[in-house]
């Protein structure tokens, strides 16, 4: 049998007969048993694992929220208190020089107070807590007025002006106080962020006395807090610096999202006419509450006549936290206010830039869009100055009492096409207006043709 010898016919090298240490393999590493799933690990459910650590929040990073604020407050003007008053009556707002003052300075405080905690990252205890105002005065004077004219249109900040008499305590028929954060939150552009340094305007908030609440809801009387002693005891807690679960829509439904919404830097001012204060102020003068006599003081006070509406208090009368404790406010609702401003009655003059400045130009404007020339004689305003004096409305009844004497020549000229030129003046005690053509000659309107 002849043996194969393949191996050594096709090597024809010869073969090194030398020892050789043997080829060293690398070996493969065994891969790892994976260790057994931990049921409670959920890292990878939030893939924790997959972020790198450049990627991942370290404690030098900054605060997006505080570099939003930061950036959002910058845009502020900060303009001096005296360049507010001035833009204020440039706008068209005539009267309480001194109200205006001192809300001029409150709104710089403000803007200021927000610098120094978003801007220069001051230390807030160092910075001290916001300003919060309460303005009352008879109605018609101004008050809700300056807050949209400055906050609003000055200073471009998230103001909201809410009528707080349809609120009612939480789990009453009504609106929620919290109700009131969501209007913010909404003026706000619902960023929760920028809620936070917002005005908030509380108007009619007199009528939230206990003895003043006159709400209209459905079951009245049933169901209702009617006191408004709820609502004070809500507003406490948003007057200071709290955090509110906000609902994020003006709904009565409990199963609603919800922000939660910091009002440490939220300003609000209550605004009231606080009718009927100057009876309790006259109890107190003539000693007939708490004990207080005659001859417990030889000052002379100030007696009010008790039917009176356009009345004008002083800074002490208005200090006096017992005064409101009286008229129907918890006593440390009124305590978070830390200044309360009277506004003063307008008097003659003013009323009279209001009705020439403000009313009386826009009722022009309005004529000669409808190619009428208006010419009010100034008898005539001195009389409509005195009648409004006389009803104790202030400026809210300008515009009304004027128009009442042009309302029936411009129901006759109003969308007929035809120039013409509209005289009021003085009859004797009464006002009347008459129509006269471009040529100055009196015009009769034309009978229509059958």
């Amino acid at each position: 049998m002849r043996r194969n010898d393949t191996t050594t016919e096709n090597n024809s090298k010869p073969t090194d007969t030398t020892d050789k240490p043997a080829p060293t393999r690398r070996r493969r590493k065994k891969p790892e048993e994976n260790p057994k799933p931990d049921p409670f690990d959920i890292s990878d459910l939030f893939f924790f694992n997959s972020l790198d650590d450049e990627a991942k929040p370290t404690d030098t990073d900054e605060d997006p929220d505080m570099s939003f604020l930061s950036y959002r407050v910058k845009q502020i003007p900060l303009i001096t208190p005296i360049e507010m008053n001035e833009k204020i009556e440039q706008l068209g707002y005539r009267g309480q020089s001194e109200a205006r003052r001192s809300v001029s300075l409150m709104a710089y405080r403000h803007i200021r107070r927000l610098r120094r905690l978003y801007v220069d990252r001051e230390n807030p205890e160092e910075v001290g807590k916001k300003i919060n105002l309460l303005l009352m005065g008879p109605t018609g004077c101004g008050k809700t007025y300056l807050i949209e004219t400055l906050f609003s249109g000055i200073l471009d900040l998230p103001t909201v002006i809410v009528d707080i008499t349809p609120f009612s305590e939480t789990g009453y028929v009504g609106q929620d106080p919290n109700n009131i954060l969501t209007r913010m939150y909404h003026k706000a552009d619902r960023d929760d962020r920028l809620a936070r340094i917002g005005i908030i305007a509380l108007d009619e908030f007199d009528k939230l006395a206990s003895n003043q609440n006159n709400a209209v809801f459905a079951g009245a009387g049933t169901t209702k807090d009617i006191t408004g002693m709820g609502v004070q005891r809500e507003l406490l807690k948003m007057l200071e610096s709290s955090e509110v679960n906000v609902p994020v829509e003006l709904t009565h439904s409990s199963y609603v999202e919800t922000v939660n919404l910091r009002t440490g830097d939220i300003a609000f001012i209550a605004i009231g006419a606080f009718s009927g204060f100057n009876t309790i102020l006259n109890r107190y003068h003539r000693g007939t509450i708490g004990g207080f006599s005659k001859g417990n003081s030889d000052e002379k006070r100030k007696i009010y006549a008790d039917n009176a509406i356009a009345v004008t208090y002083s800074h002490e009368e208005v200090d006096n936290v017992a005064y409101f404790q009286s008229y129907g406010f918890l006593p440390e609702l009124i305590a978070r206010f830390g200044q309360i401003i009277p506004f003063a009655a307008l008097d003659t003059e003013t009323m009279k830039q209001i009705l020439e400045d403000n009313v009386l130009s826009t009722i022009r404007r309005e004529f000669e869009m409808e190619d009428i020339e208006l010419v009010v004689k100034d008898e005539v305003i001195n009389h409509v100055v005195n009648l409004a004096l006389k009803r104790e409305t202030g400026a809210r009844g300008l515009s009304s009492l004027i128009f009442r004497y042009l309302e029936d020549k411009a129901f006759e000229m109003f969308g007929s096409g035809k120039k013409a030129r509209l005289i009021a003046e003085m009859d004797g005690e009464r006002i009347i207006s008459r129509l006269e053509e471009n040529n100055g000659k009196n015009y009769r309107r034309r009978p229509r043709k059958a």
